[in-house]
Order: structure tokens, then C-alpha cells, then sequence
């Protein structure tokens, strides 16, 4: 995940996402960098929307999130629908997540 990591922070600081600067941040985070795994990262994301797959990830976690703030104690039946929304909150978060991968 570091190395997602390190592609995300360089985005949020408008950088280029390219081999030199993946392998600089995860060097200044104390990782021992394998340039296969940077070199697979860069190309992976060559086509991939980082701000929308971020968003999409962030709007499918919200559910999950907010569902400990719902109501105190809902019925058997309203908790087993709220179990299988969390659970597709979280699919689609994942979901979301893998378009990191590519």
C-alpha cells in the first residue's frame, strides 16, 4: 500500500507521478524500494484518473463510515439491511481502490 501511498501524495502536491519521485518518498519513508514494484505502480496508473478513483473510493466509504451513527437499536430486520449495504459500501470501495491498480 505504500506505494499507492506515495502516488496519492504525489497527486495531492500536483507532482509528476514517475519513478524518480515514487522511489524518493518511499526512500524518505524509511522503505526499502523495489524499482519492480515502482515500475509496475507507474505503469499501472498510466491510465488511470487518480482524482476520480479517489473520489469514488472516498464517496463508497462514507456509508460504512456514518452506519455506527445511525440509529441506537434498529430491528432485527433494518440491521440485517444495513449489514448488506455496509457490506456493498465496502465491495464498492474496494472496487474503487483496485482501479489504483489498474
Amino acid at each position: 500500500m505504500e506505494y499507492i501511498y506515495a502516488a496519492m501524495i504525489l497527486h495531492t502536491t500536483d507532482k509528476e507521478i514517475n519513478e524518480e519521485n515514487v522511489t524518493k518518498i518511499l526512500e524518505a519513508a524509511g522503505v526499502d524500494v523495489d524499482d519492480a514494484r515502482v515500475k509496475a505502480l507507474i505503469a499501472a496508473l498510466e491510465d488511470v484518473d487518480i482524482e476520480e478513483a479517489m473520489e469514488t473510493s472516498a464517496m463508497a466509504a462514507a456509508p460504512v463510515a456514518a452506519a455506527p451513527a445511525a440509529a441506537e437499536a434498529p430491528a432485527e430486520e433494518e440491521a440485517v439491511e444495513e449489514e448488506e449495504d455496509e457490506e456493498e459500501a465496502e465491495e464498492e470501495a474496494a472496487a474503487g481502490l483496485g482501479a489504483l491498480f489498474g
